[in-house]
């Protein structure tokens, strides 16, 4: 029997959510008392969590307009929609991601066509210059994957130059900001979700946001808002559904109030959320690269990230040691994704398991997945789990 002093077990789950606050709680079981889920109503006295939370939303972002749909891929799909992308269309992404982005894309009738990535997780910005020109693409849908944000300036500047409407993708990027910004604020639209393992938490939920009164007016139409769309609190102008609602089909895409009401008291503490987030990641990152063999890659001074898990490089090993490495390591009790298994597993997953995209060669990426290991960062988390973390992974690269 091993020794639990010499070979310890984390004794916490790293996917714990977190409980959801009281006072969502409360908020919900006032709402289930009084049925009325919908978010939209044709009675008096609805609860309108679901415009609340729009508008609390865009405050926080500074965005004019937020629109709350049921999922995050929903948010992409209609970010995809409303920017113009068409069936047939052409649209670049970066190929380090996960399913439900080129999901999203092929839910618009339109083909994917991958981008390279750095050994920073961040697009390459000199492939995307030239799939940008060698395959017409005139969108970019890009995803600040598992939290890496690109350098914002030169990417909004290539795209202005080269005439792509961008989207975003920021799924594990909300509170995240480059140079001040908020991730999100630098496209035509930002996509955002609210899964169980994303900064907020209401199980499934998305939005989206954009400051223009067209393209919001769009989402609220294909999202499902019959002709209620003026329940919601920071709505485009009459004028502008008057345009367009006979020509948009309802995709019945819509954030329900119960999603909105335990969102709500969760966007207060966005905040307090990032700074222990980061604190954690900082406590990890300081330990891992002190393990031979481990990299974590370095983040740019520019990238206010909000870092709810960890990527490293596992170096000077075949894969099969790797996942022998991985295998070990979640047996203790440290679940570690590895981003070079052959097979999907879970939520992992590469550019080439997703079968339905035309085939396309990524080298680079696929390399730089081959040593990759991911890791969640609950809140729970205290710098005593971050040591054993350290010493199960020390131990454990040691012995393969």
């Amino acid at each position: 029997m091993l020794n639990p002093k010499q070979h310890p077990v984390l004794e916490i789950d790293l996917s714990d959510p977190g409980p959801i606050p009281e006072e969502a709680i409360e908020q919900a079981v006032s709402l289930m008392r009084s049925g009325r889920l919908h978010r939209y109503g044709e009675y008096s006295g609805t609860e309108p969590h679901a415009a609340l939370f729009e508008q609390e939303y865009s405050d926080y972002v500074g965005s004019r307009y937020a629109v709350g749909v049921n999922s995050g891929g929903c948010a992409i799909f209609l970010g995809l929609k409303v920017a113009g992308v068409e069936p047939g269309d052409k649209v670049l992404v970066n190929a380090f991601n996960l399913a439900p982005v080129p999901g999203a894309i092929h839910h618009a009738g339109a083909h994917a066509v991958l981008v390279e990535v750095d050994d920073d997780y961040r697009i390459n910005l000199s492939d995307l210059e030239h799939k940008a020109e060698k395959s017409g693409a005139k969108a970019l849908l890009l995803t600040h994957m598992r939290g890496h944000i690109a350098d914002m300036e030169k990417l909004t500047s290539m795209c202005e130059r080269i005439g792509l409407v961008l989207i975003e993708d920021c799924a594990h990027t909300m509170g995240a900001k480059w140079n001040n910004t908020f991730t999100g604020r630098f496209g035509a639209v930002g996509c955002f979700s609210t899964q169980t393992f994303k900064h907020i938490n209401s199980g499934e939920g998305g939005i989206v946001v954009t400051d223009d009164e067209e393209i919001a007016a769009k989402a609220i139409l294909y999202s499902g808002s019959y002709m209620l769309y003026g329940q919601h609190r920071n709505a485009p102008s009459q004028q502008v559904f008057d345009r367009l609602k006979g020509h948009i089909p309802n995709f019945s895409m819509r954030m329900s109030n119960l999603v909105a009401c335990i969102l709500r008291p969760q966007l207060k503490q966005m905040t307090k959320r990032g700074e222990q987030w980061n604190h954690l990641y900082a406590e990890l990152e300081n330990r891992l690269n002190r393990i031979g063999g481990i990299n974590v890659p370095a983040r740019e001074p520019l990238e206010q990230f909000v870092a709810s898990s960890i990527q490293f490089h596992v170096n000077g090993l075949e894969s099969s040691q790797i996942q022998q490495f991985v295998d070990r390591c979640t047996a203790r009790g440290v679940a570690i994704k590895w981003f070079g298994r052959d097979q999907a597993m879970g939520y992992t997953s590469q550019y080439h398991h997703w079968q339905y995209l035309n085939q396309q060669d990524l080298p680079d990426t696929r390399n730089i997945l081959s040593t990759t290991c991911d890791m969640r960062i609950p809140l729970s988390l205290s710098e005593h789990h971050c040591d054993v973390i350290a010493e199960i992974i020390g131990q454990e690269l040691a012995a393969v």
